[in-house]
């Protein structure tokens, strides 16, 4: 397929998960934001918001503690830009890590288990957070 080709079907592509609600990934996005392992052993990827064009916000869990994870991880490490990542049980006050950082804001912890968490995190002003989510 020629370049041309390509570009068009990425394109087609993107606006039709745009219009279905869905977010395009490309590969080099998908890998640039990875989550970088910062909670520790056992936890796993149960959620995560990106924050387009500047990084993805990773929530974890661990069965074995009953803890949720947060981390922020940018797109392109570099220059210290103010970032956050923020969890709490929901409604109460949030734990959060918040500075100027090169790479990833976090981890922050909460115990969780069968309760609602709210989470989220930022970078350089961009944030996006959820409320009461994840019940038990």
């Amino acid at each position: 397929m020629s370049s041309k080709l390509k570009k068009i079907a990425v394109g087609a592509a993107a606006a039709a998960a745009m219009a279905t609600g869905l977010t395009a990934l490309t590969p080099g996005a998908a890998q640039a934001a990875a989550y970088n392992g910062s909670c520790g052993s056992g936890y796993g990827v149960i959620d995560a918001m990106s924050l387009v064009g500047r990084g993805t916000v990773y929530l974890t869990y661990s069965g074995g503690t009953g803890k949720n994870c947060v981390v922020t991880v940018r797109d392109n490490p570099g220059s210290r830009l103010p970032m956050t990542a923020s969890v709490s049980l929901a409604g109460a006050p949030w734990i959060t890590d918040s500075g100027s950082y090169t790479t990833y804001a976090g981890p922050v912890y909460v115990t969780a288990r069968d309760r609602c968490i709210d989470w989220g995190g930022s970078i350089n002003g961009l944030g996006s957070y959820q409320y009461n989510v994840h019940c038990g």
